[in-house]
């Protein structure tokens, strides 16, 4: 892991990736990207309007390509939380990055994430948030180099974990 120049924050929509990762870019001295907004700016349309128009399967495709296009280092990147469905994307993130998953509790993400349409989720027509914990989860678990369990810490608190899990980061 010492090779890694980068910082992969992957995990279910809102666990925190983009608010942790802020906070995390400042503790350790990186920049910050958040690929859902990297990819609302180059396809001018919210996340939610892309898979509207486009479909599940082809928003994956897209995001995919967004990802893969990423060439930095020294940055924490929040990534989309469907990233996991492309295993060529999360191949890519680990050439250069420490992929760290943050979990939370089935009720603690029910209690976070109410709007799946507005919110932009890749979920499948019919699908429940529970489906998709159930699908995700071992997905996240699969491709993470680092688990932070974080349903009972703030965000302050996640990113202070993470530092203390990785402290050869910033050198």
């Amino acid at each position: 892991m010492e090779n890694k120049k980068n910082i992969a924050l992957i995990g279910m929509p809102a666990v925190g990736k983009s608010t942790v990762g802020v906070l995390l870019a400042k503790k350790i001295g990186f920049d910050f990207m958040d690929t859902d907004i990297v990819i609302q700016a180059k396809e001018q349309k919210t996340l939610a309007q892309i898979i509207a128009c486009h479909g599940m399967e082809r928003f994956l495709e897209i995001e995919k390509q967004h990802l893969m296009e990423i060439n930095c280092k020294s940055h924490v990147i929040a990534t989309g939380g469907s990233v996991i469905y492309k295993a060529e994307a999360m191949r890519y993130l680990a050439e250069t990055c420490v992929k760290v998953y943050l979990s939370v509790d089935l009720d603690v993400l029910k209690t976070r994430l109410s709007d799946v349409i507005t919110r932009g989720v890749a979920i499948a027509p019919g699908k429940s948030i529970d489906d998709l914990f159930v699908e995700r989860t071992p997905l996240y678990a699969a491709w993470a180099d680092l688990t932070i369990h974080c349903s009972r810490m703030a965000s302050e608190q996640v990113a202070s974990a993470v530092v203390q899990a990785l402290p050869d980061l910033s050198g």
